[in-house]
């Protein structure tokens, strides 16, 4: 199975600070998109997140269709290995999909920039021949 491409070089990470840069080129191979794993069966994986405030789960890799639904209120910065960030305010019951391929997959991180914990649930799906 083929991955995200990974950068030519750290340089192209942008502007991830410089503490940043290693775990954001070893995020390419990091597959554990949340805290804890709860379920997992031949086709899909349940995951939870819990951020307590100004906590952060470390850059990984989303590399397969997935969605995730916030189960509080609260606020949150990603960093994406290109550089970008972008700053989120989640309203309790927000729900996003992404119909992602290894070769569409992205690599971020999140910070829970509030003052309230950040709880998500996040199911990922095998991808299977169609």
């Amino acid at each position: 199975m083929s991955r995200p491409k990974q950068p030519d070089g750290l340089t192209v990470l942008g502007d991830i600070p410089p503490e940043l840069r290693a775990e954001f080129a070893a995020g390419f191979n990091n597959h554990a998109i949340g805290t804890r794993m709860v379920h997992q069966t031949g086709t899909m994986t349940v995951w939870h997140m819990h951020l307590a405030p100004g906590d952060r789960i470390a850059a990984h890799c989303h590399d397969k269709p997935y969605f995730w639904t916030v189960m509080t209120d609260g606020f949150g910065r990603s960093r994406y290995a290109d550089g970008s960030i972008v700053d989120i305010e989640y309203k309790a019951g927000d729900t996003k999909s992404f119909d992602l391929a290894p070769e569409t997959g992205f690599v971020h991180d999140l910070e829970n920039t509030g003052e309230t914990e950040l709880v998500f649930v996040t199911v990922e799906f095998e991808i299977t021949a169609k």
